[in-house]
């Protein structure tokens, strides 16, 4: 039998290679997000991607907030970010860390380095500090406190650590290559002041760490092997390389690996653009159905499987490209269509009447909770006179190959009763307010004994007994046609992006609990909001409809 050839990707190629020469012995992973907002479905990439490799590798998979910025980070992001990554499935166990608490730490690193020559306190501004930076194309020019005296820097940083300055008044820089061609190196801010009351740590401390430096420290504190990250961070590299390695604690010190990032087409993914969202009530909070914020795909009804499938199919790259959101929607159809029951719910219901169905009978139909999936049952629809229909499944003046209801025309009553459509009754302005129909007692089932066929079968539930639920029917936020953003910046917004309608729906559908999703049959895939929903109540969300034009690529 041939040998099974299993493709890998270009990380755990590398992984591979460092576990065989002996550089790791293990591997250590993490997921380490800024508290400063919701988490979105770029994110869910990282996320799966570290926890996948630790599970792969038998390894360690690390939590960590990279909470270094007081200025936007909040415990509402903390308690939101670990909410996500538990529903995603990535499983930190006893590996859940803050950059807060390694502060103490990372200022004794600076005193190594401030001893060793490795960095100075500067008092230049933040405008002198970018024009001594240079350019792209020119090289930088030397900070005037670059020849301070280690004595001196470690005073100036002793002050600046018990608030003697001002914010902005003075950082902390590394020493390295003012005409380094990677701008990144010539001698980047490690510290700042800043006068703010963090949400971990409290007031205890006036100055804080940059990302740059902070970042390969807390990697390195907590023995990562491999820092995965997207590909902005690859001209910092050498940079992080660089603090692990002045600081001279590590032996072996992690090293950072770039993949691409996850862009999807036509969605908003921009915190600050979100943020805007959230605070001028065009969506109903950072988990708004509309929304591509992992909280938000929840809530409109998407799974845990779904995301990972999509970000399986998606791919781990080198280079950046976008990825159509219909791969999304393609992953929420495949993971629900077996896995859901196929209910009836009418959106815009008109009555119809079976004129020759006894008017005081109501019998139980039996009906398969799903064709594809015999596992999942079947339950009991009632069933009466008077019944409720799509509006479009009735036309008066029927267009060429329309198969539904309309007078003369026999259709099939899912799982019910052949029926002949006779007549309806319109109001003054000419709208249908009730079809009538007779019934072929001989079809109950959907069948006819005497074997003659009928081109269309329309859903329906019984009016005796139909609960009226709301039901909110979503689309992109955006103007895809259009573009995502207009020419100043702003977002392109699509007016009818949620539509809210009342329906008519089987009774059982009255009990659904909180994030219970079902095909309601024709009109997609719909799941119970998580937040307006009540006993007895409940809101559906459509997740998706039932038909795209996408196809996998090949």
């Amino acid at each position: 039998m041939a040998e099974e050839i299993i493709s890998r990707n270009f990380i755990e190629n590398e992984i591979d290679k460092d576990l065989a020469e002996g550089v790791y012995d293990h591997v250590c992973t993490r997921f380490p997000p800024e508290p400063n907002g919701y988490l979105h479905i770029g994110h869910a990439k990282s996320i799966l991607l570290n926890y996948g490799l630790s599970k792969e590798y038998n390894g360690e998979f690390h939590m960590r907030f990279d909470d270094t910025n007081p200025t936007k980070e909040k415990t509402e992001f903390v308690d939101s970010i670990k909410a996500d990554i538990e529903w995603l499935g990535a499983d930190w166990g006893e590996h859940l860390y803050f950059a807060s608490d390694y502060f103490d730490r990372m200022y004794e690193v600076a005193l190594v380095l401030i001893k060793k020559g490795k960095a100075y306190v500067s008092d230049l501004s933040p405008e002198q500090i970018r024009e001594y930076r240079g350019t792209l194309t020119e090289p930088g020019k030397e900070d005037p406190n670059a020849s301070k005296s280690v004595e001196e820097n470690l005073a100036e940083f002793e002050d600046m650590k018990n608030g003697k300055y001002e914010d902005g008044q003075r950082v902390l820089r590394a020493r390295i290559d003012m005409k380094s061609p990677n701008i990144n190196m010539r001698d980047p801010i490690l510290y700042r002041v800043a006068h703010l009351t963090h949400h971990n740590t409290g007031d205890k401390w006036c100055i804080y760490p940059m990302y740059d430096f902070a970042h390969p420290l807390e990697d390195a504190f907590e023995g990562i092997t491999h820092s995965i990250c997207t590909l902005e961070f690859e001209d910092h590299r050498p940079l992080y390389d660089w603090v692990v390695r002045e600081c001279g604690m590590f032996e072996n010190p992690p090293r950072q690996i770039e993949f691409a990032k996850l862009y999807l087409t036509n969605v908003v993914t921009g915190k600050r653009y979100i943020k805007k969202l959230v605070e001028e009530g065009i969506v109903d909070g950072w988990d708004d159905p509309r929304l591509v914020s992992i909280a938000g795909l929840k809530r409109r009804g998407y799974t845990p499987e779904s995301i990972q499938k999509f970000v399986e199919l998606c791919g781990v790259s080198k280079a950046n490209s976008s990825t159509d959101y219909a791969m999304l929607e393609y992953c929420i159809r495949e993971d629900l269509k077996t896995r859901v029951s196929r209910m009836m719910a009418v959106l815009d219901p008109v009555e119809l009447v079976i004129d020759n169905y006894p008017d005081d009978k109501t019998e139980m139909l039996e009906v398969p909770n799903n064709l594809e999936n015999e596992a999942l049952g079947s339950r009991e629809v009632p069933f009466s006179k008077h019944l409720f229909i799509e509006r479009d499944d009735f036309m008066e003046e029927p267009v060429k190959k329309y198969f539904r209801m309309f007078p003369g025309n026999e259709v099939r009553l899912m799982n019910a009763y052949f029926v002949t459509c006779t007549s309806c009754e319109k109001d003054e302005n000419g709208n249908v307010t009730r079809i009538h129909c007779t019934y072929d007692p001989e079809s109950r089932g959907g069948n006819s004994p005497d074997g003659r066929k009928v081109k269309g079968t329309i859903h329906w539930v019984s009016a005796e007994t139909a609960g009226d639920v709301t039901v909110r029917l979503y689309e992109n936020i955006v103007d895809e046609e259009k573009g995502v953003y207009n020419e100043d910046g702003s977002l392109n917004l699509n007016p009818d992006s949620l539509k809210v309608c009342s329906a008519k729906v089987e009774p059982s559908l009255l009990e659904a609990k909180p994030l219970s999703s079902y095909q309601f049959v024709r009109n997609g895939f719909f799941t119970t909001d998580m937040h307006d929903s009540k006993e007895g109540v409940p809101v559906f969300n459509r997740i998706v409809s039932l038909k795209s034009s996408f196809k996998l690529p090949k």
